[in-house]
């Protein structure tokens, strides 16, 4: 395995040891958050203790099936981006990082559409897939009109990356959809919700997931749903059938309890005769994107390239 960024690796590994010792003072997330705590990390931006900033750029809309989007439109348009946010399927928000997207736009020269999926204990599985797939729909349906382009592409973060998955298959298996998204982006996402190895064997540590937050946050999404229910291919698209899918970018960090997701995602995804590249952090956490961080910048113009030109 080659790892990314190993020369960055002691501002990394300390930028890890510092946010576990501020553990103390976030709010916790996992099982069944009680009221006060899910609207406080709903109104934070991911990672931080600070609202998101909006900004003008941004348009919200609503789209057939009744699906809030929040778009970005740069003066040049080469492309439609179908941006999926992260957060366990409970937190996050399609305004929760305006100044990130707006960036993805003008650098990539994408529009940009960002979807507001229903989200998790309020509604569980399959509510926020359903949301994703009529998004997906409309854009496959209307892009042309809209923005000018059919060429797609699809990427999250996170829940969100697995959310983009689903997508993509359920465009497949429901619709006989497989050339519509020319590519996948796909950030430290959770592909197998009955858990990898890493995920059991990660521990307690306090970074921005670790194994009690991620099997809290299987709980949220996919309640009273037994590990082999969670394997279903619908749920964990690990167990999925991946031919016809799309050249895929799959990123993870070596801290991250999602690291064999995505290694084993990326072996899949080349099995089945896809494009796949796979880019291996040195020392990043779950969620590094979200912090200013040397492995950040490099991180966002990789992503810049690849939508660019994929």
């Amino acid at each position: 395995m080659n790892f990314t960024d190993e020369d960055c690796l002691p501002e990394t590994l300390a930028f890890n040891e510092q946010f576990e010792a501020a553990a103390a003072n976030r709010p916790a997330r996992g099982q069944a958050p009680n009221a006060a705590t899910l609207a406080l990390l709903r109104r934070n931006r991911l990672g931080g203790d600070a609202p998101p900033v909006r900004l003008p750029h941004g348009r919200d809309r609503i789209v057939e099936g009744g699906v809030p989007v929040r778009v970005f439109v740069p003066d040049r348009v080469d492309g439609v981006y179908l941006h999926i946010h992260g957060g366990g399927w409970a937190f996050g928000s399609a305004d929760g990082q305006d100044e990130r997207l707006w960036r993805i736009a003008e650098q990539a020269r994408l529009a940009v559409v960002s979807v507001d999926y229903r989200l998790a204990p309020e509604h569980p599985f399959p509510a926020g897939p359903d949301d994703c797939e009529a998004a997906a729909r409309w854009l496959v349906d209307h892009a042309a009109a809209e923005f000018g382009t059919e060429r797609l592409l699809i990427g999250g973060e996170s829940a969100g990356a697995h959310l983009a998955v689903v997508t993509l298959l359920r465009l497949r298996d429901r619709h006989g959809l497989t050339g519509a998204f020319r590519a996948a982006n796909l950030l430290f996402g959770p592909y197998d919700l009955s858990m990898t190895p890493s995920q059991r064997t990660f521990g307690p540590r306090q970074l921005l997931s670790n194994t009690d937050t991620l099997r809290g946050g299987y709980d949220l999404f996919t309640p009273r749903m037994g590990e082999e229910r969670r394997r279903s291919p619908e749920v964990s698209p690990l167990f999925a059938d991946l031919a016809g899918l799309p050249p895929a970018r799959i990123v993870v960090g070596t801290e991250d309890p999602l690291l064999d997701d995505s290694l084993f995602l990326a072996a899949r995804w080349h099995t089945a005769g896809a494009r796949v590249h796979l880019g291996v952090v040195a020392g990043a956490m779950h969620g590094f994107t979200l912090f200013p961080l040397t492995v950040t910048e490099r991180e966002q113009r990789r992503e810049w390239d690849f939508l660019a030109s994929a």
